[in-house]
């Protein structure tokens, strides 16, 4: 066998390349800080909370916390009693199930689960044929679609691309109901306001065929909440918030600490104002509803000091992310980060800052990796080919992450005996029943030597994942769903719509 007459693989492969149930991360978490240092953010946190406080501008979360305990001195500014809210944290589960329509797909936050989720709200896209263009409903669509396909991408986690050309006031009924038509992984909606909220949990309950008692035990949609810090939560999020937590859907609580800028311009500070923002939302969730299941969010990153702009797969990024693990572990918290980079292109740039931002993932104990697949310009664009390579390396982490058998065929010593001194292990019986599956086959890698490769066009991985998502579209079947669920969900989604759906924020 050479590397001259290896076979390529069939672009579709990129779909069944990655092992099929969900990813455990069996490594041990490195922790950069002692102990004690992360109990010093710990109570810095509790200090920035009870003696700073933080705004929440909705009049209803306010009086929950004041009625806990909390106090204001103008209905806006609230100081957290420290006692209340390590109270409070310690009611969050550790683990929860986020179920499917499928339930083949439902995936398990916490312990040493991970989950890997598509790009969310980035407001253009962008591809090798069109270059970047504003986002639109139809390749919002198509992301769906490569979700779908992705073994790679275990959950919905917003809109992959926004899909500016719906009506504002209608448009989380299209998207939200495209989530569980065109995928049957678990859904998300986005925490503007209770009544899109409202709309969205309904369409997850008819999409998945249960009832509310159902629902309630059996969170089926989930949302993030943004800190707009420093100290600041938004009456839009809050309202949304408040409505999963009473409706026992879980919300990741997320500060955008860039430190530098949105946060202290030390790693430390810019921890400490994360960790404080994170426990108040977690704490007004457990004041709604005890034991609802919340994810604490890390997004620390630095920005360039020279621009302002955000940068990601950062050393910074890298060691923000490692420490918001040690501090969710502290908590008993399924943590969330992401995979992040700065590049405007899906270039070399993107993939290696995506690498940085991945490892940061797996070694810090990170349970879920919002922006997984397609992220580049810094949130700001969807990438179709970026989506594969991200694709091809969530897959390889998830084969890495796979348990290295060891027993008496695996440690092959009738195969060296067989083989002996100064030959070749290529023919030798062991190899043959296992040379099919013995290592990871890359779908995008191109491992063919030089002239193989030039001869057949001398494509880039750019250029070949730009075939990749291509062909997964043309592959793609919308999978099927219940006549009467259907039905249901339609007119669901005809009467909201009749009805005008939402007034603009």
């Amino acid at each position: 066998m050479t590397r001259r007459g290896r076979r390529r693989r069939d672009a579709t492969a990129v779909a069944a390349a990655a092992p099929q149930q969900q990813a455990r991360n069996t490594f041990r978490p490195v922790e950069l800080i002692s102990a004690d240092e992360v109990e010093r953010i710990h109570e810095a946190s509790l200090r920035v909370l009870s003696e700073i406080g933080m705004n929440f501008l909705l009049p209803e979360a306010v009086q929950i916390l004041l009625e806990a305990g909390a106090s204001s001195d103008d209905g806006v500014r609230v100081r957290f009693d420290p006692e209340m809210v390590v109270e409070q944290v310690a009611l969050a589960p550790s683990t929860f199930t986020l179920h499917a329509r499928d339930p083949a797909n439902s995936v398990v936050f916490g312990d040493d689960w991970v989950v890997f989720g598509m790009v969310g709200s980035p407001p253009n896209v962008s591809d090798l044929d069109r270059g970047r263009v504003s986002g639109n409903y139809a390749d919002f669509c198509n992301m769906l679609r490569l979700q779908q396909a992705l073994d790679a991408a275990d959950a919905c986690t917003g809109h992959s691309v926004e899909p500016i050309d719906l009506d504002v006031r209608t448009r989380h009924l299209d998207a939200v109901s495209a989530m569980y038509t065109l995928s049957t992984k678990p859904g998300f909606c986005y925490s503007l306001g209770r009544t899109r909220v409202s709309d969205a949990i309904e369409i997850a309950r008819i999409a998945r065929g249960i009832d509310h008692e159902t629902l309630l035990r059996e969170p089926s949609i989930h949302t993030v909440v943004n800190a707009n810090s420093p100290l600041v939560y938004d009456k839009p999020m809050l309202e949304g918030a408040i409505e999963l937590a009473r409706h026992g859907q879980p919300v990741v609580y997320t500060p955008f600490t860039l430190a530098g800028a949105m946060a202290p311009v030390t790693i430390a500070g810019a921890l400490t104002l994360q960790n404080a923002e994170a426990l108040a939302g977690i704490t007004l969730a457990q004041l709604v509803n005890p034991g609802v299941p919340v994810v604490y969010g890390s997004f620390t990153s630095n920005v360039d000091m020279r621009s302002g702009a955000p940068a990601f797969g950062t050393p910074e990024y890298v060691k923000a992310t490692i420490i918001s693990g040690q501090l969710a572990r502290r908590y008993g918290l399924p943590l969330r980060a992401s995979n992040a980079n700065a590049s405007n292109a899906p270039d070399a740039q993107a993939t290696y800052e995506s690498q940085m931002s991945l490892w940061a993932c797996i070694v810090g104990g990170i349970n879920y990796v919002l922006h997984g697949l397609g992220w580049i310009e810094g949130g700001l664009c969807a990438s179709y080919e970026k989506v594969i390579i991200d694709a091809e390396m969530i897959q390889m982490i998830r084969a890495m992450l796979q348990p290295t058998q060891i027993d008496d065929a695996s440690l092959a010593f009738d195969a060296i005996a067989e083989v002996g001194p100064a030959n070749h292990f290529f023919g030798a019986a062991h190899t043959l029943e296992r040379y099919d599956s013995a290592f990871y086959e890359p779908t995008l890698s191109d491992w063919r030597n030089f002239e193989t490769w030039y001869e057949d066009g001398a494509l880039d991985a750019t250029q070949r994942a730009n075939g990749i998502w291509k062909q997964l579209l043309a592959d793609y079947e919308e999978p099927p769903m219940d006549d009467a669920i259907r039905a249901e969900l339609t007119d669901f989604v005809e009467r909201r719509r009749a009805e005008g759906g939402v007034e603009p924020l």
